[in-house]
């Protein structure tokens, strides 16, 4: 059996890993330069040595996923460094709320909202592996066998999501902020379901031992731990090749894409029956993000001691302050004060900083397409909680939101999220069908971006889900992830 996988990121690598140790002739075709697609560290010039995460930099799901946890990454060098501090989230006033790996501590540390805050998450983090299993699922069916305390569970996740997606009271104070901006990863409005969901997994993750950690090195190491899985069991990979239509594509029994829904629609065009393309290009996108990266003489400033100890950091005030800024970017303006997210990898990674200087990552929420330049925006929101940083600012570069799919094209309109997260795109991604991978109306093709279940994220289920549905057409097995005797052989002849 012979496999075309289009895109190299994380979902598109898990699927063609998968295929290729099922015993399939894999074949990976990359439009870029470097693979990777959202997960690539690159040097972007701005100062000598200095490497930037160009998308992605913190990877809660790298470890605790179904398909990473198989993989093992640490077992193949990837070193996942979680700070003590998994996010935080400061507030005027020299105030801040912040999540510590620890959950006790994070309550503790939240006033009188702490207990609200271990009443909502100590069930979850107890139990957070069927959680995530559950949540990062095809969406159709359970994940795992059903045992005590699964249904239970669930339920628990699914009456905190509706409290906290504003239908029933929800956290206050700190824990609020602390929990909006995690809530804001979903690139919604706030509050909302979608975005409760997504908070609620996230956080839970931050209080668990392997908590949001950085790679050691760079996002980039965990796809060169990848690619040298999927040559050790026989695939290939070139890159800088296009698929435009599908006279690009080789002969092969299937192809799986990890891209849009809209670019399956183009390369098929005239092979599409009608009704199967407009359910393609009917899969909408959400609001965009503009990119800044900084580099820095220090650390940033942050007024209080412990949000420096962060390995992410909310940039976004209170949460009615949040609501606004979302509020904003959905009805297509910029907002005065945007939802930021800023990552200092050097917190968990020393390595990063190179000569006195080290990278900071950020990113704004903006409306989609827009071409503004919020260099300024972003660095007004830091400054407005660390006094000073503009100060330890010596370059930076923003790649507006217009420009984000010039690097990676599954990005439109600086949609990072791979389409928007409302409630009908979440439960039917990225359309209503049994089987979300494969393309209707199109016979051994199959899409398996985050345009599919679970949706966006680093967790490689998009690619395994894409695989196992290929898989079972043929009647093949799906196979073990983990780290095997070929590559062992491998690495002890230093290859």
């Amino acid at each position: 059996m012979k496999v075309v996988v289009v895109g190299s990121g994380p979902n598109g690598l898990a699927a063609a890993i998968t295929l290729a140790r099922a015993g399939a002739e894999v074949v990976v075709l990359e439009a870029e330069a470097v693979p990777g697609g959202g997960v690539r560290t690159l040097d972007l010039h701005l100062a000598e040595g200095l490497r930037h995460d160009l998308c992605s930099a913190v990877h809660p799901l790298a470890w605790a996923s179904p398909f990473f946890a198989e993989f093992d990454l640490p077992a193949r060098g990837v070193q996942l460094l979680a700070p003590e501090v998994s996010f935080a989230h400061p507030l005027d006033g020299g105030r801040a709320a912040v999540a510590y790996r620890d959950l006790s501590e994070t309550a503790a540390g939240l006033g009188p909202s702490g207990r609200a805050w271990m009443r909502l998450f100590a069930p979850l983090v107890e139990r957070w592996p069927l959680l995530v299993g559950n949540l990062l699922s095809d969406m159709r069916r359970l994940h795992g066998p059903l045992r005590p305390g699964t249904l239970a569970t669930l339920a628990r996740f699914g009456i905190g999501a509706v409290r906290q997606g504003g239908v029933l009271p929800a956290l206050r104070e700190e824990a609020a902020a602390l929990f909006g901006g995690v809530a804001a990863h979903s690139m919604g409005r706030l509050p909302s379901l979608p975005a409760a969901g997504v908070g609620l997994m996230l956080a839970t993750l931050g209080h668990t031992p392997g908590g949001w950690p950085i790679p050691h090195g760079g996002s980039g190491t965990i796809v060169a731990a990848m690619i040298w899985d999927l040559e050790t069991h026989g695939g290939r990979l070139f890159t800088e090749t296009r698929v435009e239509t599908h006279r690009d594509l080789p002969p092969a029994d299937a192809y799986v894409f990890d891209t849009t829904p809209s670019h399956v629609a183009r390369v098929f065009e005239d092979q599409l029956r009608p009704r199967s393309r407009r359910r393609l290009l009917a899969f909408r996108h959400g609001a965009g993000v503009a990119k800044v990266d900084f580099v820095l003489s220090g650390p940033v400033p942050w007024t209080h001691a412990d949000v420096a100890r962060a390995g992410t950091v909310h940039v976004a005030g209170t949460p009615a302050q949040m609501a606004a800024a979302e509020a904003d970017v959905a009805r297509g303006r910029h907002a005065e004060r945007p939802v930021c997210l800023v990552s200092d990898p050097a917190v968990a990674d020393p390595s990063r900083a190179v000569g006195g200087l080290r990278p900071l990552w950020s990113y704004a929420h903006v409306p989609a397409g827009s071409p503004g330049d919020v260099t300024a925006d972003v660095t007004a929101q830091i400054e407005r909680f660390a006094p000073g940083f503009r100060d330890v600012v010596l370059a930076s570069r923003c790649i507006p939101a217009a420009q984000m799919a010039q690097h990676n094209a599954n990005y439109v309109g600086g949609d990072i999220a791979g389409g928007a997260m409302s409630l009908r795109q979440v439960a039917a991604r990225p359309a209503a069908s049994w089987d979300p991978y494969a393309v209707s109306g199109l016979d051994g093709v199959y899409l398996c971006s985050a345009s599919t279940p679970p949706g966006p994220g680093v967790h490689g289920m998009g690619g395994l889900g894409a695989a196992r549905s290929l898989l079972r057409r043929f009647s093949q097995r799906v196979p073990d992830l983990s780290p095997d005797q070929r590559e062992a052989a491998i690495r002890g002849r230093g290859l």
